[in-house]
């Protein structure tokens, strides 16, 4: 089973992802072209940067029990319990919060349930110790010999399978943007832009903590700094999981522009972000902006919304 496991290549990724144009007057008369990076076309079940951030790390484990974390609605979680089911590996999936809040199971716990995972539900205080070695070691001696991914699937491996999305957008001076949950993805991306790009990364968790977290996964993955990079935390819409009546305004009406299907929890807020930088000014005439589409709308959310006006 472990050689199997090894072999990602059966499950038939798109790679590279799609670059398309996408012809908008908000960025036109500014003289800029925006493209999309169409990650979330990379594989059905394993969309964008959950393919790149769990391959490496699939491969590592070749087979074993993958064990990793997540609140209820976590993308993560629900790629995981995919490529378990799709590659016939155990997984254990640690879910922030109180196993009766979560009963009945909302879609994407029951999704992450009926690929095979063990799910295995934490308060929230133990969740946020869940790296020390106290939380580690009951995990382990509770469901055995297991791979530990982290929360997001943010590790070194990880950040170094996303530098293959810079490689594929190496080229002459530009911004590639992508939005951010645990700063993987940004920390690869960077490193594998062309000298003269720069990765802008939207965060859609409050806090300011990101900038610190993609350094140390940098270190971590590459030794030290890799790539020019830079975050602007404005647009969290209240922070993770949150969205206002706004937000879908401006999501569904990029849909109906482009085509696009906007997912809400991190594409809308990367692409919103995009349109107030051009609107201030904030890419040169005659530059690129790339977005990577990191994800689709169809997997089920849990979004708060918030009134109109409140970011």
């Amino acid at each position: 089973m472990h050689d199997e496991a090894l072999d990602l290549s059966r499950l038939r990724p798109a790679l590279p992802s799609p670059l398309e144009p996408a012809e908008d007057e908000r960025f036109t008369r500014r003289s800029v072209t925006l493209l999309l990076k169409r990650d979330d076309l990379i594989h059905p079940d394993l969309p964008g940067n959950k393919w790149r951030k769990l391959a490496p790390n699939l491969r590592a484990a070749a087979g074993r029990t993958v064990l990793t974390f997540g609140g209820a609605y976590s993308n993560h979680l629900r790629a995981t319990a995919a490529a378990g089911r799709l590659l016939g590996f155990p997984t254990v999936g640690v879910v922030r919060g109180d196993e009766l809040a979560h009963r009945p199971l909302n879609p994407s716990l029951a999704r992450c349930a009926a690929d095979g995972m063990r799910l295995h539900f934490v308060d929230r205080s133990t969740y946020r110790a869940k790296t020390s070695p106290e939380v580690l070691d009951g995990l382990l001696s509770l469901f055995g010999e297991c791979v530990v991914v982290p929360e997001g699937g943010s590790n070194a491996l990880a950040v170094q399978g996303c530098t293959e999305l810079g490689r594929e957008l190496r080229g002459p001076a530009g911004t590639v943007a992508v939005a951010c949950g645990t700063g993987g993805t940004l920390a690869g991306l960077a490193a594998g832009l062309g000298p003269e790009q720069h990765a802008l990364g939207i965060p859609v968790l409050r806090g300011g903590f990101l900038g610190d977290t993609v350094r140390a996964l940098q270190e971590e993955a590459f030794g030290g700094p890799a790539g020019r990079w830079s975050l602007d935390e404005r647009f969290h819409f209240g922070g993770y999981a949150r969205t206002t009546a706004g937000l879908h305004a401006f999501a569904d009406d990029f849909e109906d522009r482009h085509g696009l299907p906007v997912e809400r929890l991190y594409v809308a807020k990367l692409l919103y972000a995009l349109t107030v930088l051009a609107g201030e000014g904030a890419f040169a005439p005659g530059s690129t902006v790339t977005a990577v589409v990191t994800g689709r709308p169809d997997a089920p959310q849990g979004p708060q919304v918030e009134p109109s006006g409140s970011r």
